[in-house]
């Protein structure tokens, strides 16, 4: 295949293009018989998970990935449609490499395949994907063996049951100020539509879903709760419902967002501080990783609970594999993945909404008093700004700031991350585009203002 084409496709942490144009049948083939030969190479079970999400193209994607491992004598189990956690629940209860086929929150027009190897394992450039581009590219010699055999089962119910296994025996049975508690969704015509029905009804509550019918053509807005526009008819669902908890899933519901009583998102950095603490009361003195544009209101709240706070770069892979290297109980990302030791160290929304409601039942009052305590620092969000050269732009900032009376500290774990006593700001560049990502924090609203403005000002105009 064309190499200029798979440099664009295979990303890294997983692969992802449009449909017809960059990911066809005949790649998803070639992609079967090179994760068949990794497989293989890696001593992995011979038996390999393909679970699809609701794109219309992703059926015939994977059809033609399974008939490429198949071809080279291993079976596949096609456990159909499926979250991209309820893929990695399949490959850690069973122990077996497995294939996601979804592109997550990216629009219609796009689809990609998410690959991990056995125990929900993930294989990124370094652990596979540059070894299975380059198979891709040498052609395989056909094989001799017997086919491999290709059969369904269905995991859901076993998903289900497991989530539920990891709390209190009752606990989602307990009353809510005396009465079921309301849950509001917008699962955004993505797997969040599959996955929580059947998760809601074994809690006592009162459901009120939108957007549950799985459509991958997103009908009624981009299932990328991460852009605010996209939480709208959520927050109006919220506050006409009087919901005690808004949950919003993004397109293969391995991500989840929450909103308030009030109507307002939840800060990602403040339900990972929320899980951290609830975790550590189960695991006391345990390591906790965070990604280093969370807020420093999470390693304060790890600290506070007796755990030890351990700083990741940006990206599934590296929080991932630090939490197999220090044990970690869990790992937050305030993109909105959250990463379970009791999960495979794989990410799940669904896991995180869970801890949401048992938090709310346990504490007995609203969900923004619960979060309050963590809300201790005002956040810019994350700003892109398309720049030519974004290595000179860095350089331009730390130069700026090298300059400033006031004592800083300077790392570059991940982009550059500035810090003082009262305000912080990291400043990464994009792994696929010519952009820079700024998140700045402060004590207060007007200097984290100022700070935003300052490093946008620099990187903006020079």
């Amino acid at each position: 295949m064309n190499n200029e084409v798979l440099d664009k496709i295979i990303k890294a942490y997983d692969i992802r293009g449009l449909v017809d144009e960059q990911l066809t049948t005949d790649f998803t083939f070639a992609l079967g018989i090179a994760f068949a030969r990794f497989i293989e190479l890696e001593r992995e079970p011979a038996t390999v998970l393909v679970g699809e999400d609701m794109r219309p193209s992703s059926p015939d994607l994977a059809d033609a990935f399974s008939d490429g491992v198949t071809s080279q004598g291993l079976d596949v189990i096609r456990i159909g449609l499926s979250s991209t956690d309820q893929l990695y629940f399949a490959s850690g209860h069973l122990n077996m490499p497995g294939a996601m086929f979804t592109a997550s929150h990216n629009p219609a027009a796009y689809n990609g395949i998410k690959l991990c190897k056995s125990g929900a394992k993930p294989i990124g450039q370094e652990s596979g994907l540059r070894w299975i581009k380059q198979q891709i590219i040498a052609g395989s010699p056909i094989s001799n063996r017997n086919l491999g055999k290709e059969s369904r089962q269905d995991l859901l119910p076993e998903y289900v049951s497991y989530l539920f296994s990891l709390f209190p025996k009752g606990i989602f049975q307990n009353s809510f100020k005396g009465r079921p508690i309301r849950i509001a969704i917008d699962a955004g015509n993505g797997m969040g539509g599959h996955t929580a029905p059947a998760v809601m009804e074994r809690i006592n509550a009162v459901v009120d879903g939108i957007y549950f019918e799985l459509d991958g053509t997103f009908p009624n807005h981009e299932a990328n709760p991460i852009d605010a526009k996209n939480l709208v008819d959520l927050q109006s669902l919220v506050k006409e419902k009087q919901a005690d908890i808004g949950l919003a899933f993004d397109g293969d519901a391995d991500r989840c967002f929450l909103v308030d009583e009030i109507g307002n998102l939840v800060s990602p950095s403040a339900l990972t501080a929320l899980i951290a603490e609830r975790e550590l009361i189960k695991n006391p003195g345990a390591s906790v990783i965070y990604n280093l544009i969370c807020s420093r209101a999470v390693p304060e709240v790890i600290k506070e609970n007796g755990g030890v706070p351990l700083r990741s770069r940006v990206g599934h892979s590296f929080i991932k594999q630090m939490m197999a290297e220090h044990e970690a109980i869990f790992g937050g990302e305030h993109s909105g993945h959250f990463y379970f030791k009791d999960f495979w160290c794989a990410d799940s929304g669904m896991l995180a909404a869970l801890h949401a409601i048992a938090a709310l039942l346990d504490n007995q009052i609203s969900l923004s008093e619960l979060m309050a305590r963590f809300n201790r620092y005002e956040l810019s969000g994350e700003i892109n700004t398309e720049v030519a050269d974004t290595k000179l732009a860095i350089s331009k900032v730390r130069g700026y700031f090298e300059k400033q009376d006031e004592e800083l500290n300077f790392d570059e774990l991940d982009g550059l991350t500035v810090s003082a006593q009262d305000w912080s700001f990291n400043l990464r560049p994009s792994n696929t585009e010519p952009l820079l990502r700024l998140n700045a924090e402060a004590a207060t609203a007007g200097e984290m203002a100022r700070i935003r403005d300052l490093v946008l000002q620099i990187i903006r105009n020079g």
